[in-house]
């Protein structure tokens, strides 16, 4: 259920796995995605799961309306309904202690942020696009705004398609080594591809945030992780970031 978990300095980031839930084929078992065609009640129990086994309550829990762009979104609670009321955003960030933030990915990269001392953490949904677009460094800033030193973050991106796997058009891994050139891969194959996760990494470097860890973990080649590349339709893993209450 929770494929990894870091525990430091007051500071909590735990990822997930596809096992140990409720839904049934292609979603099995442990989908957290509420918008991939799921059972609804599903993915509340699956939710109530992850969330146990992390010891949150379920019910503060931040999610996002992803979108794969660069927008930020600051809370200091649970959002007030759902569906079209919760904002559709790619970063969520908070100063409230005991707050999880969550991210969901089959493929893109989750990246979790934390400054303990500053007591703020932020959650991001990095796939190409929004690596393009800067959603890091977007966090990152408005991080900072509240207080954050970006040589205290502690950054951990969790399982996401690999650079060798991620296979694209030349074209397009022109467009994105144009942005960032950490980015530029080739696959295991021979063929242009792109790594997300060495371009969200530079990001932070250039930032100032050099304690990041990635999970290691190809979500195309893992039978224990939900990769849209490879299935299409597939449930959603999530990462959880919090702090613990001082």
């Amino acid at each position: 259920m929770i494929g990894q978990r870091y525990d430091t300095s007051g500071a909590h980031f735990a990822f997930t796995d596809r096992w140990g839930g409720v839904s049934a084929v292609p979603y099995e078992e442990l989908n957290l995605g509420g918008a991939v065609g799921d059972a609804p009640e599903a993915v509340r129990a699956n939710r109530a799961r992850a969330a146990a086994e992390l010891g949150l309550d379920p019910a503060h829990v931040v999610w996002m309306n992803q979108v794969h762009g660069a927008d930020v979104a600051e809370v200091d609670g649970p959002w007030s309904g759902t569906g079209d009321a919760i904002p559709s955003v790619d970063a969520v960030v908070t100063a409230r202690r005991g707050l999880a933030l969550a991210v969901l990915t089959a493929d893109c990269v989750p990246v979790l942020l934390a400054d303990p001392v500053a007591g703020v953490v932020a959650a991001a949904h990095a796939g190409r696009p929004g690596m393009v677009a800067g959603v890091v460094p977007a966090a990152v800033k408005r991080m900072t705004e509240l207080g954050a030193d970006p040589a205290r973050i502690t950054a951990r991106t969790g399982p996401a398609v690999c650079g060798r796997c991620y296979e694209v058009p030349e074209a397009m891994r022109a467009e994105v080594a144009a942005v960032e050139p950490a980015a530029y891969a080739e696959t295991s194959w021979g063929t242009p591809a792109v790594d997300v996760a060495a371009g969200v990494h530079a990001q932070l470097a250039r930032l100032g945030v050099t304690d990041v860890a990635d999970a290691g973990v190809c979500t195309l080649e893992s039978g224990d992780h939900y990769s849209y590349r490879r299935d299409r339709t597939t449930g959603r893993l999530a990462g959880y970031v919090w702090l613990e209450l001082s």
